[in-house]
């Protein structure tokens, strides 16, 4: 089976095609693409493609998924795995149109070229699409009431795909909905990453809304245990989308305790008032994941949190 997993060389995209080439490289042939853009630091971006080139049955290609190569790419594999995006709800609101270039042009030209050569599609949404909802956010609740231009981007790939689901009934198209993931690899501007590094360095923890702030924090490894469990699934519509979240949310306060005491250290928190675009809490009902993938996260807190710090470490060598 060849699986084009777009966005190879971000945080989510690398450690699946990490996972499916490491345990089933006999069965599995991974083409990635990726544009290396500079949004974050372009040398984690290229070490990730370093650990993947080591893969006998991996192909990086440096493109644009805007571009109209794309078309060859998806009509050369089996399946196509959507995780290029641009990240990031502080950015959207700094450069909106990188989102609307990544996020609804890009997309299009997948989906497109997916309705084009009949190919089975799995694309990352967001839980940011719920907005104000209240939680636990289900996926039959709606979302129209986005807080954000990343937000926006999201739900509209979910329209997108639901609209050509309605007109090419032949389209095989699942949605994912990820909850604040974070584990080894990830990205620079995330939570996890920010709070270990001022805290190594003894720098301000800034906790927004005051501190008064919830997450359901969700490991890499289990968002990654879901997104396989939907390559061999065929669904009935053949247009879903599910939420995959850790179903239980923390509190920020007590994940940089948990940052602090692993590391020794104590925080110097400076509370802050809420961000725009910002939500006080998220926390995902996965009981349809549960059902119908079999979802079942198993990464507690507590572990995750000792994992990516003894990453960091490693990876800066502290």
């Amino acid at each position: 089976m060849k699986i084009l997993i777009t966005g190879s060389a971000g945080f989510i995209g690398f450690h699946l095609a990490h996972r499916l080439l490491k345990y089933e490289a006999e069965n599995i042939r991974v083409i990635g693409i990726d544009n290396i853009n500079s949004y974050y630091d372009r040398s984690l971006k290229i070490s990730r493609i370093k650990i993947l080139n080591n893969y006998k049955y991996f192909y990086f290609i440096n493109d644009d998924i805007c571009n109209d190569a794309i078309n060859t790419y998806i009509e050369n594999s089996d399946i196509v795995i959507n995780l290029a995006a641009q990240a990031g709800v502080r950015h959207s609101f700094i450069k909106p149109h990188d989102y609307i270039h990544s996020n609804i042009d890009g997309f299009f030209n997948i989906l497109n070229g997916c309705q084009k050569h009949n190919k089975k599609l799995i694309y990352a949404s967001s839980s940011s699409v719920y907005g104000k909802n209240e939680t636990p956010w289900s996926e039959d609740q709606r979302i129209d009431t986005p807080l954000s231009l990343y937000a926006s981007t999201k739900i509209s790939n979910e329209m997108l795909a639901h609209s050509y689901f309605n007109m090419y009934k032949n389209l095989d198209l699942t949605g994912l909905r990820f909850f604040t993931v974070y584990g080894s690899y990830g990205r620079p501007d995330m939570a996890m990453w920010l709070w270990t590094k001022a805290i190594i360095e003894g720098q301000p923890v800034q906790l927004f809304n005051n501190g008064e702030m919830y997450r359901d924090f969700t490991y890499v490894d289990d968002i990654i245990d879901g997104i396989i469990s939907c390559i061999d699934k065929k669904f009935e519509p053949n247009s879903k989308v599910f939420n995959l979240g850790n179903n239980k949310y923390e509190k920020i306060k007590k994940v940089v305790s948990l940052i602090a005491d692993y590391l020794n250290k104590e925080p110097v928190i400076e509370y802050m008032p809420m961000q725009l675009g910002d939500i006080e809490k998220t926390h995902a009902n996965i009981n349809k994941s549960k059902k119908e993938l079999g979802f079942s996260p198993k990464i507690s807190i507590e572990e995750g949190v000792i994992n990516f710090i003894n990453w960091y470490k490693e990876y800066h060598k502290i």
